[in-house]
């Protein structure tokens, strides 16, 4: 299957409103990409302009999207729930406007056990606007 024709909601455990995510771009080992067109109706808009937690939650949720993918099309079972285990080192330099596209790209930087450490940056306009290491914890419940 081609990622731009699967729906990021079946990826995903998140729902509307709460979607920061609208497709899964790249897939592979150890990279997962996505993009978000910034929307009026985004919950995380204020004046025009996405917030910093928007982005820290897009990154959670490209790491959601890259465990959807493996759960549903690898391993052919149930979404697995993660949580947000520490964020490290986010830095923002611009917050995205009302009709921008971000780019966002996690790298696995390593994996243990239930834990995945990964490495993000978000880039809008070709220019990097977000970076972070962030840690992602797996629950024990599913998405159906």
């Amino acid at each position: 299957m081609k990622l731009d024709e699967i729906d990021i909601h079946e990826l995903l455990p998140q729902q509307e409103p709460f979607v920061m995510v609208d497709q899964l771009t790249a897939f592979d080992e150890k990279i997962t990409a996505t993009s978000l067109t910034v929307r009026a109706d985004n919950i995380f808009v204020e004046d025009g302009w996405l917030n910093e937690c928007a982005l820290a939650e897009n990154i959670a949720q490209t790491c959601a999207a890259r465990l959807g993918y493996i759960n549903k099309y690898i391993l052919k079972r149930a979404i697995q729930i993660g949580f947000i285990g520490a964020i490290r080192d986010m830095t923002v330099v611009a917050r995205p406007h009302v009709g921008d596209r971000l780019e966002t790209v996690i790298e696995v930087m390593e994996q243990v056990m239930e834990l995945t450490l990964v490495k993000a940056t978000i880039t809008c306009n070709g220019r990097q606007i977000a970076s972070a290491q962030m840690k992602i914890a797996l629950g024990d419940e599913v998405i159906a």
